[in-house]
């Protein structure tokens, strides 16, 4: 009944709508076209930057920052979830945690309990792996997917899938190895395996056998961990049914955020077009270009397409601690049901869209740079393309830009969710070809106040912000009533996954 309703509420809104978007040029032929015009119209670089006044405003009143934590990051949720709901979106704040304070208390302890006894050094065997939860458990331990004796180079994949834990005995404590990914990932696998514990051990090159002090910077497995030398791991890995004391005495305080996630009243919610950008900044300033920029892009396409007919449920992200470690996003893909992620067609991503000295950079999907980080997964190279449509009907030039791991896109890369956006330099300097092609400034970095204080509402090109604006409302426009040529879901490639969890 209910899908019946929405059907014909559409289709009122559609019969009622469709005339004035196709009032516009002769060339919009079809119905993702016409709207793509219209909201580009509608979405203008100064309407944009009076978010970003507002943002600024808020950075002001809030010791100078909106970063995740602080009274300038919930007025920042606030002042968006407000303005998505006077459109009419139905908005979530979404809670996620990060890493308040951590404080060690006393030493770790290590030790072999049997077969035999032996006492493992604090502090120069091995290291409390912070933020580890304060714990004390014995257990039994199990190496995982481990590569021992190590190759020349790095390249275990221990922890890395969690297809490394099949088999995996709950109530062990997990023996793994340093690798090619995250060590966040590898953390988190073991948490979901039901690990009790975790010593992650050096992986045994040269230049790679010692432990020291190390820290992930968030909290997942909620269990003790350590990092060990390559010596103490590969000892307990040749130990045939190892059990081991391990101990940590630390007090974690975590905090809570809110990502903003806003869905549109109609379209197919079996299909799901998803827009982004991270709303928090970092502790040294406003980050009115990271991300100011792309949050109040987002924000104002949102906005000004609040009364269109899509035809695919749109669902705009404004993600909390990106600044600290992706979290937001993060978090919320990983709390995603396979059926839920895949009903999240395609990810747009837009981080830092009007640096000074910008370039217009757009996510590789087909890797066709043939440089860096791998293709996205299928469908990434189709977005690639229709935003390269985009600028070439302005004749603006363009660049590819590596999936390197540094942004939202990361955690939808890495469940197989096609993805692709927007991104004009952060610290990076600005080549002799792009200066060419863009104009600016070679040789100088494309925002040298990238993680400043002086990342202010001074710190934005209007010329960029103006026609990234329009690229996203176009994007998105046409994404929200035509899905033609993204591929329906597969399953994310294993290399294409390690390599994001690796860069990340």
């Amino acid at each position: 009944m209910r899908i019946s309703v929405f059907k014909g509420a559409a289709a009122l809104i559609t019969a009622i709508a469709l005339p004035l978007a196709l009032t516009g040029p002769a060339e919009a032929k079809t119905i993702d076209e016409a709207f793509a015009r219209l909201l580009t119209k509608q979405v203008t670089g100064a309407n944009v930057k009076k978010h970003l006044d507002a943002l600024q405003a808020i950075a002001t009143a809030n010791g100078g920052n909106r970063a995740a934590g602080t009274p300038g990051y919930a007025a920042s949720r606030d002042y968006v979830a407000g303005k998505l709901r006077g459109a009419g979106y139905k908005v979530t704040l979404d809670p996620i945690n990060f890493v308040q304070s951590w404080t060690e208390n006393s030493p770790p302890a290590l030790s072999l309990t049997a077969p035999g006894q032996k006492t493992y050094t604090p502090n120069e065997d091995f290291y409390t792996f912070q933020p580890s939860p304060a714990g004390d458990v014995t257990a039994q331990v199990q190496g995982v997917d481990l590569k021992l004796p190590p190759t020349p180079t790095p390249t275990s994949t221990s922890g890395c899938e969690t297809s490394d834990f099949d088999g995996f005995v709950r109530g062990r404590i997990a023996l793994i190895q340093r690798g090619t990914c995250a060590f966040a990932t590898k953390i988190r696998n073991a948490g979901f395996a039901g690990a009790s514990g975790i010593i992650v051990f050096n992986e045994g090159q040269t230049g790679r056998t010692e432990a020291f002090p190390l820290d992930i910077g968030e909290w997942r497995a909620g269990v003790p961990m350590v990092f060990a030398d390559f010596a103490v791991g590969n000892e307990l890995a040749a130990t045939q049914g190892a059990t081991v004391r391990l101990k940590v005495d630390a007090t974690l305080k975590l905090g809570t955020d809110h990502n903003v996630v806003a869905e549109s009243r109609f379209g197919d919610p079996r299909n799901v077009v998803m827009v982004g950008a991270h709303l928090d900044s970092v502790t040294e300033g406003p980050g009115i270009n990271d991300n100011g920029s792309g949050s109040a892009a987002i924000l104002e396409t949102a906005l000004q397409m609040k009364k269109f007919p899509v035809r695919n449920k749109v669902r705009f992200a404004f993600w909390a601690a990106e600044e600290i470690g992706l979290l937001g996003s993060d978090q919320y893909v990983e709390g995603l049901s396979k059926a839920e992620r895949d009903r999240i067609r395609l990810y747009l991503n837009f981080d830092m869209v009007a640096s000074p000295n910008y370039a217009y950079k757009l996510y590789d999907g087909d890797n066709s740079d043939g440089v860096g980080s791998p293709a996205g997964p299928p469908g990434s190279a189709q977005i690639e393309k229709q935003l390269e449509a985009f600028f070439d009907g302005r004749k603006l030039g363009h660049v590819g830009t590596d999936f390197d791991g540094r942004s939202d896109y990361g955690p939808f890369i890495a469940v197989g969710i096609p993805s692709g956006g927007i991104f004009t330099g952060a610290e990076g300097v600005k080549t002799a070809e792009e200066a060419a092609l863009f104009g600016g400034t070679a040789g100088v970095a494309y925002d040298q106040c990238y993680h400043q204080a002086c990342d202010g509402i001074g710190n934005i090109n209007a010329t960029a912000l103006d026609v990234n604006a329009d690229a996203i409302a176009d994007s998105t426009a046409r994404y929200a009533f035509n899905l033609r040529s993204i591929p329906k879901r597969e399953a994310a490639p294993a290399a294409a996954r390690v390599a994001v969890q690796a860069a990340s």
